[in-house]
């Protein structure tokens, strides 16, 4: 990835670079300049530099300086470096060590994690595999790995690192933050008792020479506060941290108990009777079968917008002028179970092409059968006159052109299908984009997350568009590639 691509997926991101320093005049220049070459936006805080740290960094050009006059720890600098980007408007921060220690050139790897793992806390694991550390560091690095696993329950390979991304709106405890070092431990505890996800990254590491280090660790006094602290936070994870988690998976079994009984009853004793009735009494005419498609349409933005599934919200933004009457092969990325739910709130003439399982569901595989959603078992041709019979109907047809869920959300490879109908067929193609439900209910997921459904409709392409594209499979490739950016500008805006 080039520089200057890499800096600006960092500004759309709102992810800046905080360096706290004390007195690291013979590297404070070089690890600002490194950092630059990477990232647009880096705020250092000199926490009382008594040497000539602070001069240097006032020559040099495109940096944030937060200054006070007297040390007040690695803490303290930290929650001013955090508060100076919050101000800034900054969502997210990556934080080293001015000393030399980490390399600049691991941020792309931050960058890449915070795409994966939106909202969580990553960490840099340093990979000390031959590393000339003191005895004393590597025992009060695997000190704080088991304490931290005592008072949280979950492992991390390394605690002590400062080489992290920091998710700003979801820092907890920081009016609670002591000023030194174990700083860093706490803002891991807070964040893990509620829920932070964390996520550790392996990345480079370097220790000078012994007698060129430079330390601000004072053993006796620091490893004293640390025992103190620790046995503060063990009745803390007692009385609040295990609490709280208890009470976070009490709520997320509820909210997937509540969400799979409601779809349980409103399509065995709701729909299902209700379609079987529906479609013995009396001539299936055109008529009647247009009204099933309405109360599919009406029960989606029941269930989607007014009712809403439990700690989910649904948003859409819809292009300016577009009529869902109008016949089109609409073309949709596909994450979850949930998609046809986000896209049915649009418009009642739609059909969509599903595999063969969901066509036979015991569930709703009758409501999408008498709706006329078509499975596609060996191909297209069979469907065909069967497509083209909804489509002069005014049905628009549903397709997923990545043929299966995302496991991670990414687009995947597009097949050519849908672009072959919307040729035979003489139809425009309308690109739906869709964020949220891979997260909120994962491909090899159990329980139902929180998060937002949005689903952005785009302008409809023409076959003359279309045709400027070249044929069906560079059709197919070019849009993909357009909604991999689509995606990734809605990304950036809702992962804040």
């Amino acid at each position: 990835m080039m520089n200057e691509e890499l800096k600006k997926q960092l500004r759309n991101r709102r992810i800046c670079v905080v360096i706290p320093t004390y007195n690291n005049d013979k590297t404070i220049k070089a690890v600002v300049e490194k950092c630059l070459l990477y990232c647009h936006d880096v705020i250092v805080v000199t926490d009382g530099c008594t040497d000539r740290t602070t001069d240097i960094l006032h020559a040099i050009d495109g940096i944030t300086i937060v200054s006070y006059p007297q040390n007040r720890g690695k803490g303290y600098a930290l929650k001013m470096g955090f508060r100076r980007a919050l101000e800034m408007g900054f969502s997210y921060a990556i934080t080293l060590d001015g000393d030399g220690q980490h390399y600049p050139e691991d941020i792309p790897l931050f960058l890449k994690a915070n795409q994966q793992h939106p909202q969580s806390l990553i960490i840099g694991s340093r990979q000390l595999e031959g590393v000339d550390r003191s005895k004393g560091s590597s025992f009060a690095n695997k000190f704080s790995n088991f304490w931290f696993y005592v008072q949280t329950g979950r492992a991390l390979p390394d605690t002590q690192t400062g080489y992290r991304l920091y998710p700003l709106h979801r820092l907890h405890g920081l009016s609670l933050l002591t000023s030194r070092y174990e700083a860093e431990l706490e803002l891991l505890v807070f964040a893990s008792w509620h829920g932070v996800k964390l996520v550790p990254i392996p990345v480079q590491v370097y220790y000078p020479p012994r007698n060129e280090r430079v330390s601000h660790f004072r053993p006796g006094k620091d490893f004293a506060r640390i025992s103190v602290l620790n046995t503060v936070l063990c009745f803390l994870a007692v009385v609040y941290g295990l609490p709280l988690r208890l009470w976070r998976t009490l709520m997320t079994f509820l909210r997937t108990a509540y969400s799979l009984l409601f779809f349980l009853f409103f399509t065995l004793v709701v729909f299902t009777p209700f379609v079987w009735i529906y479609t013995k009494v009396g001539k299936m005419t055109e008529r009647r079968r247009y009204r099933l498609h309405q109360l599919i349409y009406h029960a989606s933005r029941f269930v989607m917008i007014h009712h809403g599934i439990p700690g989910t919200k649904y948003e859409y933004k819809v292009a300016e002028g577009i009529d869902f009457n109008k016949p089109r092969i609409i073309i949709c990325n596909h994450q979850s179970h949930l998609d046809l739910m986000c896209q049915l709130v649009f418009t009642p003439k739609i059909v969509f092409l599903t595999n063969a399982w969901v066509w036979n569901n015991p569930f709703y595989g009758s409501l999408i059968r008498n709706a006329e959603y078509l499975p596609v078992r060996e191909g297209l041709d069979e469907i065909m006159p069967h497509l083209r019979s909804l489509i002069e109907r005014g049905y628009s047809i549903a397709v997923y052109p990545e043929g299966t869920r995302s496991k991670d959300c990414r687009i995947g490879r597009f097949h050519q299908g849908a672009f072959y109908m919307a040729r035979e067929f003489g139809l425009e193609i309308l690109p739906m984009i869709l964020y949220g439900p891979g997260k909120i209910l994962p491909k090899t997921g159990w329980h139902l997350h929180k998060g937002k459904f949005f689903v952005e409709v785009d302008k409809p392409l023409t076959q003359e568009e279309l045709s400027a594209m070249g044929d069906l499979k560079q059709q197919a490739s070019t849009m993909r590639k357009h909604y991999k950016e689509k995606y990734e500008e809605i990304a950036n805006r809702i992962e804040q």
